[in-house]
């Protein structure tokens, strides 16, 4: 109970931090972002709540979640104190501003976003984009570094104890037909891939959509800031799925040799 009510305080917390933070958010912005932060709550208490999570994989394989919630957390806090302090005093952070240029190149993922922009945008908007993409996505890369260096330094997820796969991925149906190894290597190349693909497809599928920035209100404060978020750590999320992946089938098949050593042992012994 302890840990549900913690866990869902700081998915509130994380939800309805823009508009805490920012000034002049209207009364209706707020009840909607309230709804959604009752909704996320929910949701984050009810899976850990019960005994067999439904959604959520890896509950039992800590850090992983731990990782993504404290990197998007930290997405959100510092895009909301940029726009914080642009509303304040007029001017982006000039360290937020020099660190998103290290990613803003031509055929780069932050470039992409900033295509996105109306042909009409001010230099001042398309500085703000750029800052915000650049230091979302670079914290995004930084969280895969991150749960890499877990996998192999840490020996995730088995540091701790054994790894449950039908507690840890509800999700996935180990009968669901062909070999689980095969089945898991696949998966894993297919988020892999697209996690990669995705910070330069999303942006596309945006200019594909006619006015997209006028009609979905992309320059909006709050919207800017979840969108960023999704853009940059969903495939973020998808690349660790998939290096999860590849880590369960390398100890799924670990497991296998050495039942089929047993096995060969027994039968020379015999």
């Amino acid at each position: 109970m302890a840990g549900a009510l913690l866990r869902t305080f700081f998915v509130v917390l994380l939800i309805t931090t823009p508009s805490l933070l920012l000034p002049g958010i209207q009364a209706d912005t707020s009840q909607m972002v309230l709804m959604a932060a009752v909704i996320g709550g929910g949701l984050v208490f009810a899976e850990y709540f019960g005994k067999y999570p439904s959604l959520i994989e890896f509950r039992f394989a800590a850090p992983y979640n731990r990782l993504k919630f404290s990197f998007t957390a930290a997405a959100v806090l510092l895009m909301t104190l940029i726009l914080r302090a642009e509303e304040v005093s007029g001017g982006l952070n000039l360290w937020a501003t020099n660190l998103a240029q290290l990613l803003d190149f031509p055929y780069s993922p932050v470039r992409s976003v900033v295509s996105v922009l109306p042909a009409d945008a001010g230099p001042e908007q398309i500085r703000m984009v750029t800052t915000l993409a650049g230091l979302s996505y670079l914290l995004s890369l930084l969280l895969v570094v991150t749960f890499v260096i877990v996998v192999r330094l840490l020996d995730w997820p088995v540091r701790n104890g054994a790894f449950n796969v039908s507690l840890n991925m509800p999700l996935f149906d180990p009968t669901g037909g062909g070999d689980v190894v095969d089945r898991l290597v696949r998966d894993a190349s297919i988020n892999i891939s697209l996690g990669f693909l995705l910070p330069f497809l999303v942006p596309l599928a945006a200019l594909a959509l006619p006015d997209f920035a006028e009609r979905f209100g992309f320059l909006e404060r709050q919207n800017l800031i979840w969108m960023t978020c999704f853009w940059a750590f969903v495939p973020a999320s998808m690349v660790m799925r998939g290096i999860a992946l590849y880590r369960i089938s390398d100890l799924i098949n670990e497991k296998r040799r050495r039942a089929y050593a047993k096995t060969a042992d027994g039968l020379q012994t015999v």
